[in-house]
């Protein structure tokens, strides 16, 4: 199917409801698990769904039952961990580590129910206080320590601000102080390079430095090996066994899988391939997440403005953060206004014509964050609406809020 052939099929898809919606083509969220399990199953290991770049426990659920090697969530905060064991989630590992007791007693209560809720700690301190919930609650908290991977040359940084242990001894340190923790469990240590996972390296908004960070990536890869496999060897000789290794994310999915020492890889945003997914070398996907809004000016010929489209997403503030339009093809934004809160102005191409009330459809540049913009999904398959889930603001859940 052509864009053009794309655009007006979909046209029909919203033609009756009002706009903005948000739109989930399941045939295409199947492309991409195949794709991203392929590497996956190749290195016999297991793939585990972010909840962050989804944030829809309909669509968590749908590619968990695809079986293997889709096994287990990564989720961002504890209560949000807590919430999707409520709703029959067994196997949740909490990515960022917290330091309040009312959090701690969130994680340990949910292992209360059957459910194994892991969390990441890189500080004695974290691992005090899960240790004193875990007590208080009769459960030892399982835990996953995080080690840093970022690329660290004459004295830069090049990577995510992360764990502040770097070096394997450092990690096993804090394992060591883990088992020895009463109210913990040593359950694992993920090792997530950001810098090579998330870090887009053939990205048309910022041209000249996609060979440089091809670059880093290649000077990095041996580093986090050696580091990540001395983890492991490691952890074999303190006769530890059962315990997971993570790494990988969307980005580098395909190298990470090769990694002899971990157990399991991460993947979330390319199930939906928002739009910051098409700009990684070697690495393709289909789009599957979208967003319409209506055509409700023409303040010019060839010009159109449509109703919202504010949907910036976080990170460095640059081009790439900004939805773009997607359907008619050829469309674009204006930069003195990009896309506003209540308006988004667009520059229309020759050949296409957009009457007030026609949709356009754009994508977003990071997929979870989408989420928080609307209340339901509507799913899509063969060309034909199928369902309508919630997302987490559907379900009145707001963990960041």
């Amino acid at each position: 199917m052509t864009l053009d052939e794309r655009y007006e099929a979909w046209k029909q898809l919203v033609a009756d409801r009002p706009l903005p919606v948000a739109l989930v083509d399941l045939d295409a969220v199947d492309a991409n698990a195949e794709r991203l399990a392929r590497p996956v199953v190749a290195a016999g290991k297991s793939l585990r769904v972010a909840t962050k770049s989804l944030r829809c426990p309909a669509l968590l659920r749908y590619l968990l039952d695809k079986g293997a090697p889709f096994a287990g969530l990564m989720s961002y905060l504890p209560a949000e961990a807590a919430w999707l064991a409520e709703h029959g989630f067994d196997d949740v590992l909490v990515a960022y580590p917290t330091a309040r007791l009312g959090d701690a007693e969130v994680v340990a209560r949910a292992n209360t129910s059957g459910a194994t809720v892991s969390v990441v700690v890189d500080w004695p301190d974290h691992l005090a206080v899960l240790g004193a919930a875990g007590r208080e609650h009769g459960v030892d908290v399982p835990v996953v320590v995080e080690v840093d991977t970022s690329y660290r040359v004459l004295g830069a940084h090049l990577g995510a601000r992360r764990s502040p242990l770097r070096r394997p001894e450092q990690v096993l340190a804090l394992v060591d102080r883990a088992l020895q923790t009463e109210g913990v469990s040593f359950h694992g240590v993920m090792g997530y390079e950001a810098h090579i996972a998330g870090v887009q390296d053939a990205n048309p908004f910022a041209p000249l430095k996609n060979g440089p960070k091809r670059l880093l990536k290649a000077l990095s890869r041996p580093g986090v090996r050696r580091q990540r496999q001395a983890i492991a060897e490691g952890l074999v000789a303190r006769g530890l066994e059962g315990w997971i290794f993570n790494g990988g994310g969307t980005g580098s999915v395909d190298w990470t899988s090769q990694e002899a020492c971990l157990t399991e890889v991460t993947a979330g945003s390319g199930f939906v391939d928002s739009h910051l997914f098409d700009y990684f070398h070697g690495l393709e996907l289909s789009p599957a997440i979208s967003f319409a809004l209506q055509v409700v000016r023409k303040p010019d010929p060839g010009f159109v403005t449509c109703m919202g489209g504010g949907y910036v997403a976080s990170g460095e503030p640059s081009w790439d953060k900004v939805p773009v339009p997607w359907l008619p093809a050829g469309l674009s934004l204006l930069g003195m206004e990009a896309c506003g809160e209540v308006q988004t102005p667009l520059k229309v191409p020759a050949g296409v014509e957009l009457a007030l009330g026609d949709p356009v459809f754009f994508r977003h540049a990071k997929a979870g964050e989408l989420a928080e913009h609307f209340r339901t999904y509507r799913l899509v398959r063969g060309g034909a609406l199928v369902d309508e889930v919630p997302t987490y603001r559907g379900l009145e859940q707001c963990f960041l809020g």
